[in-house]
């Protein structure tokens, strides 16, 4: 048995042996194995050998499967090169073989050298080919490479060996139309787009919003590796997204964080904290601009300190034009006060926003300049919202009409004499008073104890200061009683220079007293002492007056504090120059679109004007106080400047009071005919009574808008238009018949029944008695015409001659106006040129007055 297995042990190193002088070439180191063989320890040896066999065979298929396609690319590449030399060499002994023999021809010889040429040409193509093949393994083991960093997601190395593979690619020196160039680039491409991402995931992992619960964390590194934040800056400019990324990354940002904190609309706003990598809103805020602005500087600050260096730049240009006009429009802006009360608590403001500023700039942020010059202008902000404010609530309080009207008392004080003073209690202005007594109140045991209350006009100007009397009835009443002369020049167009007061300078005039006519002074004595006469005047006004002047009047106020107190108002010291200038705007905007408003209205332009008058006289009456204050400074005394306003409103005042009148007397012109006589039209008494319906229709809307003194001079400037109206048709006439006369005399009639409206009675609003005169031509001076004209169309020639002669027609018409009424009237015979001689040949006028 130990025989047996001694041989068995040798014949197995005898066969080891064998196989690994087969394998590797080695032989046995111990002697033993050259010993002597017999055939039994062969067979072993054989079995050892197969075994070896059969496994390396085995081994080599598997090698074969895993390495099929590059094998076969290689074995036929090495194929085709093998066969390329063989025939190289094959041609090359055949070259050698004909150079040797003694009889090659000459064509022999070019053959051989063209074929060493062609071998040549071959044997560069090989090695260029065999060069190309290396290269593509190459590039093929650096992708599989990038392929390898991809899936540890480690981006910067895959994107920097990915650029070596594209380098290296474009090295092969191969056509990049050649099929494995391709399907090289394209393997390459797809590594990109799938490193693109990996990237973007962890791009999202390193950067983390939540906008339900409105938080945000910012990460430089994963727990996991790989790429940390400052390397996505590479990757970022790799893939040319930077700005991309950071546009995405503010709106993310924004809605997250910012525009939940800065909604308005919210009761209760959350305030923002940051902790670590997070930044979040948490708690709550008090809706302040202050708080806001802390808040928005803690999200500032985390962005500055967490964002790279290299990426804030492109982040800011994103964030601050979106972030800055909205914090200004919807913050700043509405947080300017309007008032000085609050000027303590925008000074606070004021400095929270320095505050954010020195933060942003200090943080690496720029494009706020918008903000800095908006703390840098705050005061002229709040000057601007002073303005606004102010024009703003004139604005609303015409958009929601003129109000209902209330009755205010104007009162004024004249030095007379005792004559004019007696005059003007037999005048239409004394008629007009509210105090019926007044032949008493200038009884002479009565003249040093009592002063009479008469109604005047609100304001005498230039040459119309007598209309609102009666004073000067040779004038036509074209102008308020209290109205400057109407600038020439100015039609419609000029209608928006004129509500802004531009020209007025040129057309404005200190307000004249009241005084008798100069040609009444001369047919009358008057005592040479004077007294003080008190005149009351009441009439209506709108409920717009008094928010003005309570606007105007707070304005000043505000102005005036600022010059007294300026360590407390100290931001906003300076704009006291454009406070004491509001007023100038406030006045002008009221003018600029109150027409507009207030014609909406029935008489509108009437309150327009008794509006713009009493304005006008209340600003007087402050600017008069305002100088005599001793609780102002002296500089707020002198800057309060309204003398230039408050012309300029009386002048708009007098344009209202003509616009109304020129319309007014257009649609009585258009009611009694247009264009067309009034005598000769179809039915001239509907026209007349047209006419006379409409004055009526006015006096009464007028009645409980103007003043007495007021409404007796536009109603009688209306009357005294259909009086000139009738006048002129028949003086027109080249012929007058009998009937035609009679029926002009019953026009007239139904036209003078206007004098109901004038008598003095009823200017005072009392009841009429039996035997007062009518005052009509006091403020018509047309009136006495059209009478006289009814009475010399109803005469004969004896008749004509008498009212010439003997009464008052030679003050109203001149000698040729009678001699052609004459002659249309009455046919030519010696009588008639004797009556008309008559009149030629008679002073002028013919008696007196």
């Amino acid at each position: 048995m130990a025989a047996a297995a001694a041989a068995a042990t040798e014949s197995q190193q005898l066969g080891d042996a064998i196989v690994a002088f087969s394998l590797e070439g080695l032989f046995p180191a111990d002697d033993s194995s050259l010993l002597p063989l017999s055939e039994m320890d062969l067979g072993p040896a054989i079995g050892a050998l197969t075994a070896a066999k059969a496994n390396l065979e085995t081994e080599i298929h598997t090698i074969n499967e895993e390495t099929r396609d590059d094998v076969s690319s290689w074995v036929d590449n090495a194929k085709t090169l093998q066969e390329d030399i063989i025939r190289s060499k094959t041609m090359a002994n055949e070259i050698i073989r004909q150079s040797e023999g003694p009889d090659a021809s000459g064509e022999a010889i070019e053959h051989a050298e063209e074929k060493v040429r062609f071998l040549s040409r071959e044997l560069q193509y090989s090695q260029q080919l065999r060069g190309a093949l290396e290269d593509i393994r190459a590039v093929n083991q650096l992708l599989g490479r990038v392929d390898a960093a991809r899936s540890e997601r480690r981006v910067l190395d895959s994107l920097r060996l990915l650029e070596q593979s594209w380098t290296a690619i474009g090295q092969i020196g191969l056509s990049k139309s050649c099929r494995i160039l391709r399907r090289l680039d394209r393997r390459a491409l797809d590594l990109k787009l799938s490193i693109h991402d990996v990237f973007d995931n962890v791009w999202k992992d390193l950067i983390r919003f939540d906008v339900e619960e409105g938080k945000v964390s910012v990460r430089e590194t994963l727990p996991e590796g790989g790429m940390t934040l400052s390397d996505a800056v590479i990757g970022l400019k790799a893939y040319k997204e930077t700005d991309e990324r950071m546009e995405q990354l503010w709106r993310n940002l924004d809605g997250c964080l910012v525009s939940p904190r800065m909604d308005k609309t919210k009761q209760s706003p959350r305030s923002v904290a940051a902790e670590g990598d997070e930044l979040k809103l948490t708690g709550s805020s008090d809706g302040s601009v202050a708080a806001l602005l802390s808040d928005l500087e803690t999200v500032s600050v985390f962005v500055a300190q967490r964002v790279p260096t290299e990426l804030l730049d492109s982040l800011v240009s994103f964030m601050m034009p979106d972030l800055i006009p909205r914090l200004i429009r919807q913050w700043l802006n509405p947080a300017v006060p309007s008032s000085l009360p609050e000027i303590p608590k925008f000074q606070i403001i004021i400095q929270v926003a320095q505050r954010f500023c020195t933060a942003l700039e200090a943080n690496g942020y720029t494009g706020f300049d918008e903000l800095k010059g908006w703390v840098t202008k705050s005061h002229m902000t709040w000057l601007g919202r002073c303005r606004e404010s102010a024009l703003d609530r004139i604005r609303t309080k015409l958009v929601h009409g003129i109000g209902e009207p209330r009755q205010v008392e104007k009162v004024e004080k004249h030095m007379v004499t005792e004559a004019e003073g007696k005059e003007l209690a037999t005048t239409g202005a004394g008629a007009a008073a509210d105090t019926n007594d007044w032949g008493a109140a200038w009884d002479d045991d009565a003249w040093d104890d009592r002063k009479q209350d008469a109604e005047p006009p609100v304001q005498a100007k230039e040459d119309d200061g007598a209309d609102a009397w009666g004073w000067d009835d040779e004038g036509d009443a074209q102008q308020p009683a209290e109205g400057a002369k109407k600038p020439e020049g100015k039609g419609e167009d000029d209608a928006g220079a004129d509500a802004w007061g531009w020209g007025d300078e040129e057309t404005s005039a200190e307000p004249e007293s009241p005084k008798p006519s100069p040609k009444k002074q001369k047919t009358k004595s008057a005592a040479q002492e004077t007294r003080e006469l008190v005149l009351r005047e009441t009439y209506y006004i709108s409920s717009m007056p008094e928010p003005v002047l309570e606007l105007i009047r707070a304005v000043v106020e505000d102005g005036a504090s600022l010059t007294a107190d300026g360590d407390k108002y100290q931001l906003v010291s300076s704009t006291a120059p454009g406070l004491f200038s509001l007023p100038t705007f406030v006045l002008a905007l009221f003018r600029a679109i109150s027409p507009h408003y207030y014609s909406l209205n029935v008489g509108g332009n009437m309150y327009l004007y008794n509006d713009a008058m009493y304005i006008a006289e209340q600003l007087t009456k402050f600017s008069e106080a305002w100088k005599d204050r001793a609780d102002l400074t002296p500089r707020a005394r002198n800057m309060l400047r309204l003398e230039n306003d408050i012309k300029t409103l009386q002048n708009f005042a007098n344009r209202s009071y003509a616009n109304e009148m020129s319309v007014q007397r257009t649609v009585l012109q258009d009611l009694v005919g247009s264009s067309q006589s009034v005598v000769v039209q179809d039915d001239p008494e509907a026209a007349i009574e047209s006419g006379v319906a409409r004055i009526r229709h006015m006096a009464t809307t007028w009645e409980k808008m103007l003043a007495r003194s007021v409404w007796s001079q536009a109603i009688g400037s209306l009357v005294d238009a259909l009086a000139n109206r009738v006048i002129t048709d028949v003086l027109d006439m080249p012929s007058i018949g009998q009937d035609e006369a009679y029926g002009i005399a019953k026009l007239i009639v139904t036209a003078t029944s206007l004098d109901d409206l004038f008598l003095p009675s009823k200017l005072r609003g009392a009841e009429p008695t039996r035997d007062e005169a009518a005052t009509t031509d006091q403020y018509a001076p047309n009136w006495p015409r059209l009478k006289y004209l009814g009475e010399v169309l109803q005469s004969d020639l004896n008749g004509i001659r008498a009212l010439w002669c003997e009464q008052k027609l030679s003050y109203y018409f001149t000698v040729d106006e009678i001699v052609d009424l004459i002659r249309a009237s009455f046919e030519e015979n010696p009588r008639t040129r004797q009556t008309i001689k008559d009149i030629q040949k008679t002073q002028y006028p013919a008696v007196d007055l």
